[in-house]
């Protein structure tokens, strides 16, 4: 990230800011849509992000932690996009019924459950996870970006996991239970 666009773009050149958002959008939303699990929520959640960056940019500090910033701006506008929606949107997949195999159909099943397994888990530590498991940000540094403390953010990665294998065991063995009754 260049710097001195990320300055420019602080004292209010509207043209840099275009060219950070430009920089950062997709992994922004690649976030967004991860935490959210709905690309809906995660389109309105990044406009608000940049929104709200471009109104809080002129406080920014360090310019070298823009992105590290955007990321805490984001993470906070799907914690708000999460309670504005309040509910679980469904995802409704078109399957191709001529070309679908056995081995597809388990791994689309396969997909499902970790999918309604993350939706069960709380977005603060949907929120850790990605940024853990996705952009790769050790834990320091994700309480950092969040402003959290990192006992936190390793508590919230730590109860995060362990809800996933759950819930995905559970499935599991209604899965096998439902294979006996059939």
């Amino acid at each position: 990230m260049d710097q001195t666009v990320v300055e420019r773009a602080r004292d209010g050149d509207r043209e840099a800011f275009a060219v950070l958002v430009n920089q950062v959008s997709n992994s922004l939303y690649a976030v967004a849509y991860r935490i959210l699990r709905e690309s809906g929520a995660a389109e309105d959640a990044l406009q608000n992000a940049l929104v709200s960056a471009w109104q809080q940019l002129p406080h920014l500090r360090d310019a070298e932690r823009f992105e590290a910033w955007a990321h805490r701006i984001l993470v906070h506008a799907c914690y708000a996009e999460s309670r504005r929606r309040n509910h679980f949107a469904s995802n409704v997949r078109v399957l191709d019924a001529f070309g679908s195999s056995t081995d597809s159909s388990r791994a689309l099943a396969d997909r499902d459950e970790i999918e309604q397994a993350f939706r069960q888990i709380p977005i603060d530590q949907r929120a850790v996870f990605v940024l853990h498991h996705y952009l790769g940000l050790p834990l320091v540094e994700i309480a950092g970006t969040l402003g959290i403390p990192s006992g936190t953010a390793r508590s919230r990665l730590h109860t995060a996991t362990h809800s996933l294998r759950t819930v995905m065991e559970a499935s599991g063995q209604q899965t096998l239970e439902e294979g006996r009754l059939a």
